[in-house]
């Protein structure tokens, strides 16, 4: 079964009650831990960006992990069915994330989403949810964090804990020296120490990996060119 089967239209949730529903019941299939013997030679970033209208492009862009050079990558275009809610993100970008997961012409080793994996009201973040779904590693590393933490020192790589209700689900990581850190924690089939290291390996110049740097451009340059198609104007 393809990853985007999995998001049925007659399973996937349309009601706040009914997404929240779902995370709580598919919160303990998350498997916190790294597979022994994994490798990661290639890391996909993933972003997406939205119309008014509620058209949505969603990117993905593999990068070679020892280079950080893309190798592949896709778009999708779809409409944004599930309103914007806090702690809901997933409902709103599987959809379209997992059709553009679909047309790559590599299997990434590792996802890097741009929002949250454990650090979530309820435990089960976009990061979670995605990595159930396509059974690849993944982590959250957001701009934004859900909990609390205390500030991490001021040089690249340190980091402190971010915990809510007193359990430690994540951790405040400095990428760049100076910098306000990202907000790591952990999707699916990863510790939370691997994916710190990872986190650090992607962001060799700037405070996002660079994995989401380019996720980012590519859905945003994809979501202009479909509204310049939409409304029938040129570059």
């Amino acid at each position: 079964m393809s990853w985007l089967a999995r998001v049925g239209r007659a399973s996937w949730p349309a009601t706040a009650e009914a997404a929240t529903a779902m995370q709580d019941d598919l919160r303990p299939l998350v498997d916190p831990v790294t597979p022994p013997g994994t490798r990661f030679r290639t890391v996909a970033g993933l972003d997406s960006a939205y119309h008014d209208t509620g058209a949505v492009a969603a990117a993905v862009v593999v990068l070679d992990a020892t280079t950080l050079r893309p190798v592949s990558s896709a778009v999708a275009h779809g409409v944004a069915a599930f309103p914007y809610v806090p702690g809901l993100l997933a409902f709103r970008e599987i959809p379209t994330t997992l059709a553009a997961l679909e047309k790559l012409d590599i299997a990434p080793d590792l996802l890097i989403c741009d929002g949250q994996g454990l650090a979530h009201p309820r435990r089960f973040g976009l990061a979670c949810h995605l990595g159930l779904l396509t059974g690849v590693p993944t982590i959250g590393a957001a701009k934004t964090v859900w909990g609390d933490y205390t500030e991490p020192g001021p040089h690249r790589g340190a980091a402190t804990d971010i915990t809510i209700d007193r359990e430690v689900v994540g951790r405040a990581l400095r990428t760049r020296t100076g910098v306000k850190p990202v907000f790591v924690s952990v999707g699916h089939r990863i510790d939370l120490d691997t994916a710190c290291a990872q986190v650090l390996a992607m962001t060799p110049r700037y405070r996002l990996p660079e994995t989401t740097r380019h996720a980012d451009q590519l859905c945003r340059a994809a979501l202009r060119a479909a509204a310049r198609t939409y409304s029938g104007s040129t570059p």
